[in-house]
């Protein structure tokens, strides 16, 4: 799921919390965990990346800074404001990649990051740090509007930002010494074998298909966090 467009947390996270895991605890595993599911799955998806690479120094440095501070705020602030967010926030981004074939105007020059992407962008790097589930189809759909060829060259390019983002949140986790060894290294292996070879699969899928598996995704998620919301 994460390889494709997101969402892994969605089934992780929870299944942390039904393992007896404390909430705040099992979101900094899960998030030492899909790090490394994210690495497998920026490798899978390089080749498209590598000739736009150009445009990730800044949105990298974005992400980075907005990820170490939702960390934080996830160590000092309780969860109840962002869960009411998440169905809302991921519905709307499922709104908008689902539409955004009807938005975009064709890209005249290189694939740039606008600025106004940088700034959204650094307030999808906070929800990251600070919980995560759905933060993939929300990066989809800023870099919709980025210019990029392919869908496989977004979806890298979300990979990318994605190992960034973890891998940020994750070092105040480390330090507050908050992440369940016991669980990490299992799903950590297991979540770097479905993000590498769930990379390899779907650059294979056609581009409307993997849309649609996106779009099916996001709308089903929406609807798992309206009904957990009630």
């Amino acid at each position: 799921m994460n390889s494709v467009a997101g969402g892994g947390s969605c089934l992780s996270f929870p299944a942390l919390v039904l393992a007896g895991v404390p909430a705040i605890p099992a979101n900094a595993t899960n998030n030492a965990a899909m790090w490394v599911g994210t690495i497998g799955g920026a490798r899978g998806y390089w080749v498209d990346v590598k000739p736009h690479k150009r445009m990730l120094y800044s949105v990298l440095a974005v992400s980075a800074l907005g990820a170490l501070i939702g960390a934080l705020l996830l160590l000092l602030t309780p969860a109840a404001t962002f869960d009411r967010l998440i169905p809302w926030l991921l519905l709307f981004a499922t709104s908008v990649f689902a539409a955004s074939p009807l938005l975009v105007r064709p890209h005249v020059g290189d694939p740039e990051h606008r600025g106004w992407q940088l700034v959204v962008q650094f307030f999808v790097a906070v929800y990251g740090g600070y919980f995560g589930a759905g933060m993939g189809i929300l990066m989809l759909a800023i870099l919709t509007f980025s210019g990029l060829p392919s869908f496989n060259a977004t979806n890298g390019m979300k990979n990318v930002l994605s190992v960034a983002i973890n891998g940020m949140a994750l070092v105040p986790f480390l330090i507050a010494r908050i992440v369940d060894w016991q669980f990490a290294v299992p799903m950590a292996v297991t979540a770097l074998l479905g993000g590498y070879f769930g990379a390899k699969f779907f650059r294979r899928v056609p581009q409307p298909v993997a849309r649609t598996i996106v779009i099916a995704i996001g709308v089903t998620m929406t609807v798992v966090f309206f009904v957990r919301a009630r």
